[in-house]
């Protein structure tokens, strides 16, 4: 198996651009539904995206920006893995892992990068498998890409940087596979740092034995993550069944997106903002790699291959939450993880990373100064030029 880690660059043809116009262009509409938000994404308000990604999204623009962070391929496992590493000038930074969320890519963290960095993280930020550029092999490996098959890449990509001791962040998909780290790399691994996810109430009524009246009221927060569209269910069951309309059309594919950030952001009755938190541009960037890339439904390993759901729980090594919800959760998180960081930020969005990146850089860094941020440095005969 090669190690060769390959410098790269996104060039999109011109002539994928023009036939995601065109089919643009062409999208049969159907009719509107009674209701709002809580039949799915309105039609007015998708027809109004959709046109502007047809004539005012200036994707050049965004390949330059994404282009402007140094971008890298390697394979790993028999699966091409995309990432960026963005080197801090701080001579004794950390490395640091960051994952991306469902359904999202790595252009969540453009904002984020940079305030990392200048925090002293070395950032490396992969693509997880079958999203973007970490395209799946043709025909698609069998194996399960489960968290820990991730966990295992993403400790092997460490060490092929060259990086002794590590620390690791992730958000969404991201929050589900860091964990894994702790229990596949622990001798490496510093700590983990998610946005929100753990101590969140399963259903399970021994999880809130020993809790205070004000303390079950955070349930309320937790039916939100257990209700939505049933979208888990299906692509846990028949995730190629969608990737048909995913790939052949590309309004399929933004109005699945919009759906699963307008059900989290709570956007449902708020039809007088199309995208209260988060930026069209934002958006487009990442519908548009998911087009331009064909990953759409190979992106749903996340649901298949059972790396969705909540973090898992691990104490080997230190866990820091920011945007974690009420005291309740991090009392039940507490039971079965070393918490030693527990921010009381609230989320303007799901896409935290992608709407507050200075407040969650700032986290990330009082998280692993609170461990002294100990063990940098590189492992002897590994390569850090890229």
């Amino acid at each position: 198996m090669s190690t060769e880690i390959r410098p790269f660059r996104i060039d999109v043809p011109q002539a994928d651009l023009d036939d995601l116009t065109d089919r643009l262009a062409r999208t049969r509409w159907p009719r509107r539904l009674p209701g709002g938000w809580n039949r799915g994404v309105p039609v007015a308000r998708l027809r109004e995206l959709a046109e502007y990604w047809r004539t005012a999204f200036d994707w050049r623009a965004q390949e330059a920006r994404l282009n402007g962070l140094p971008q890298f391929l390697t394979e790993i496992d028999g699966q091409r893995i995309h990432f960026l590493h963005v080197r801090s000038p701080e001579p004794d930074a950390l490395p640091l892992v960051i994952t991306h969320s469902w359904p999202n890519s790595v252009a969540e963290f453009q904002q984020l990068v940079r305030p990392l960095t200048d925090h002293g993280f070395h950032v490396v930020a992969p693509s997880l498998p079958g999203f973007g550029y970490s395209m799946f092999p043709e025909p698609a490996d069998e194996r399960p890409w489960t968290a820990e098959r991730v966990a295992r890449t993403w400790a092997e990509l460490m060490a092929r940087l060259g990086y002794e001791r590590y620390g690791a962040h992730g958000n969404d998909a991201g929050a589900v596979v860091s964990p894994h780290l702790a229990l596949v790399d622990a001798e490496h691994l510093v700590g983990v740092h998610m946005t929100g996810g753990v101590g969140i109430p399963t259903g399970d009524p021994r999880e809130l034995e020993g809790l205070t009246d004000d303390d079950r009221a955070g349930e309320r927060l937790a039916e939100l993550f257990a209700g939505g569209s049933g979208y888990g269910t299906y692509l846990a069951n028949r995730p190629q069944t969608l990737a048909y309309g995913w790939l052949d059309s590309p309004v399929a594919q933004l109005a699945y997106l919009v759906e699963r950030l307008a059900e989290f952001d709570g956007w449902p009755g708020g039809e007088d903002a199309l995208l209260p938190h988060l930026d069209r541009d934002q958006l487009l960037t990442t519908a548009s790699l998911y087009w331009f890339t064909g990953t759409g439904g190979s992106s749903s390993w996340t649901y298949y291959d059972g790396a969705a759901g909540m973090p898992i729980d691990q104490a080997v090594v230190p866990t820091g939450v920011s945007h974690g919800g009420p005291d309740a959760f991090r009392r039940i998180a507490e039971r079965n993880n070393e918490i030693t960081h527990w921010s009381g930020l609230e989320a303007a969005s799901h896409m935290v990373a992608m709407v507050d990146a200075e407040r969650l850089a700032a986290d990330i860094g009082e998280f692993f100064a609170k461990l002294g941020r100990p063990g940098r440095g590189t492992r002897p005969g590994r390569s850090t030029t890229c």
